[in-house]
């Protein structure tokens, strides 16, 4: 009879589901479930805070299409990681949150960091359970993986008493779950498709909105497929590059033009939130279509004639075979390029400051030289107020599932720990974290663990010593008040130096190409400190 604990189950069901990397930040009662982890294979990145340990590892799951997976310590540390699962939940990102927990027998008598757990999860997750037993540890792993996984993506918890971690059970009355079901995506309703086909092609101005649902489905080939009809189209932040954005029907750079003019609007995989004004840009006659995986999406502010219930892809698939046998949409050609113009105004309102030469550095002028130093298939993360919106104005997504951002909870500290987990997601990929000062600064200590891992992303700074550069601080305080917005323009530089990693202070605009191929081509974790214009603010239009 052959014993085995709580930990190396929990370990060895990770390891049949295909994981073979989680975050954590170490911590009792989980140090020997990583220990164990360790064992079976599984990289385990140490982080040094839980919530910049569960951002990777959500941005990990969200490129690979399956559960990320953070370790947690209890009490405090698990705490720390609700902002994540919040932030995982709202912007449909696939976690698994495994937390330690105080030991069963214990709860009441004040044990060491006792917590309801459970109830600090709930609000922010998909779904949460404790586990009650060793027995059951593969079997509500396997119901969390599912759960994170399908529907909507999104984040889960399971709460692990220590107890339950260091009981052992004998391994003949233990079956791992290998095997997931086959599950077909949703099929849309026929009817509705036919309607929706008959809205985009009666329509004289057309819309096509795509959202990271798409991304997460693949819908890529299909949505080519329908928008290469005569349909423009813009995306939501992440939703960008499920259609390359150099597409020429890619009418981003006129978003708002797109939508308060458009009639008809299809909706792929996306919600009508504060990111497309609540829907209420909109015509009020416009006719609005919308595909998503969960029916009550379909009930929101914007006023929604169809919805359809299908996976993205399934859905545009459906639609394309109808909308196969009609010809080009030829009567759209007034509105597209009515919209073109619109973009051509709004780039070139911009390209003045793309290539200015002023010091400190135009930040337009930074992103435009970032924009043609990466490969196409790079990805992005962005982070910062300022630094967040110009680069939704100049950088392009070409490749779906490159790109992230705030995401529909805007919240700000992501984009360091998520340009780590995509790089351990794509190693093969340039990953580069486009991030702001205060942006920076939330998680900066996590160079380290890219020096420790050899994790080589590059890490540009828009320096302009401040919280969407000084304008707050000038605007809402007063002018004999403390430095509340302003920050100080610090050498960043010296925190990937210290960890043996290759950095550069850039004043000059005409280094930052030379300094970003100079980091590229260093192979370790880099950081380009930029000092930019503290008085800039975004200027033209589009994209956001």
């Amino acid at each position: 009879m052959t014993q085995v604990s709580g930990a190396s189950l929990l370990a060895k069901q990770l390891r049949v589901m295909g994981i073979d990397t989680i975050f954590t930040v170490l911590g009792g009662p989980m140090i020997d479930v990583l220990a164990q982890a360790s064992n079976e294979g599984i990289k385990v990145i140490n982080c040094r805070h839980e919530m910049n340990a569960a951002f990777a590892a959500s941005a990990w799951g969200y490129i690979n299409q399956k559960p990320g997976i953070m370790v947690a310590a209890s009490g405090p540390a698990m705490t720390n990681t609700v902002t994540p699962m919040y932030v995982s939940t709202k912007s449909a990102m696939p976690l698994v949150i495994l937390g330690g927990s105080a030991a069963e027998g214990t709860l009441g008598l004040g044990s060491f960091q006792e917590l309801d757990q459970t109830s600090f999860a709930n609000p922010a997750a998909k779904w949460v359970q404790r586990v009650d037993n060793t027995h059951h540890i593969p079997e509500l792993l396997y119901l969390a993986f599912g759960k994170a996984q399908n529907g909507r993506p999104g984040a889960v918890y399971l709460d692990f008493p220590g107890n339950i971690l260091s009981d052992t059970v004998d391994s003949n009355e233990i079956e791992l779950r290998e095997k997931s079901p086959n599950v077909p995506p949703p099929q849309p309703d026929p009817t509705a498709i036919k309607d929706v086909a008959n809205m985009l092609t009666t329509a004289e101005r057309p819309l096509v909105i795509i959202g990271k649902g798409a991304a997460w489905s693949d819908a890529s080939l299909a949505l080519t497929d329908l928008i290469d009809k005569g349909i423009p189209f813009i995306a939501s932040p992440m939703g960008r590059g499920v259609i390359p954005d150099d597409h020429e029907l890619n009418m981003g750079a006129a978003r708002s033009k797109a939508m308060s003019d458009a009639d008809a609007i299809l909706m792929v995989g996306g919600r009508f939130n504060w990111t497309f004004q609540l829907g209420k840009r909109f015509k009020s006659n416009a006719k609005i279509a919308q595909i998503d995986i969960q029916a009550d999406e379909f009930f929101s502010a914007a006023k929604t004639d169809i919805g359809i219930i299908a996976d993205a892809n399934t859905g545009i698939q459906a639609l394309n075979e109808i909308m196969n046998d009609v010809n080009s949409l030829k009567k759209n050609k007034t509105w597209i390029k009515d919209l073109s113009t619109k973009c051509t105004e709004n780039e070139a309102s911009i390209q003045e400051q793309t290539v200015s030469n002023q010091e400190p550095i135009n930040h337009y002028r930074l992103l435009a030289d970032i924009r043609d130093s990466v490969e196409r298939d790079a990805i992005v993360t962005e982070d910062g107020e300022l630094t967040m919106a110009i680069a939704r104005q100049i950088m392009p997504t070409h490749i779906a599932r490159h790109r992230l951002g705030a995401g529909t909870t805007g919240c700000m500290g992501t984009g360091l720990p998520y340009a780590l987990g995509a790089k351990l997601a794509k190693p093969d990929r340039q990953v580069i974290a486009i991030l702001g000062d205060y942006a920076f600064g939330a998680a900066a200590m996590e160079v380290e663990t890219c020096a420790r891992w050899n994790i080589p992303i590059v890490i540009i700074v828009s320096n302009n010593a401040g919280i969407a550069a000084h304008t707050i601080q000038e605007r809402s305080f007063s002018e004999d008040a403390p430095p509340i917005a302003a920050l100080l323009p610090i050498h960043y530089e010296k925190m990937v130096e210290m960890v043996g990693g290759y950095s550069e202070r850039v004043t000059n605009p005409d280094e930052i190409k030379p300094a970003i191929s100079r980091a590229l081509a260093s192979g370790k974790v880099s950081l380009l400190n930029v000092i930019t214009d503290p008085k800039a603010q975004r200027r033209g239009g589009g994209y956001l």
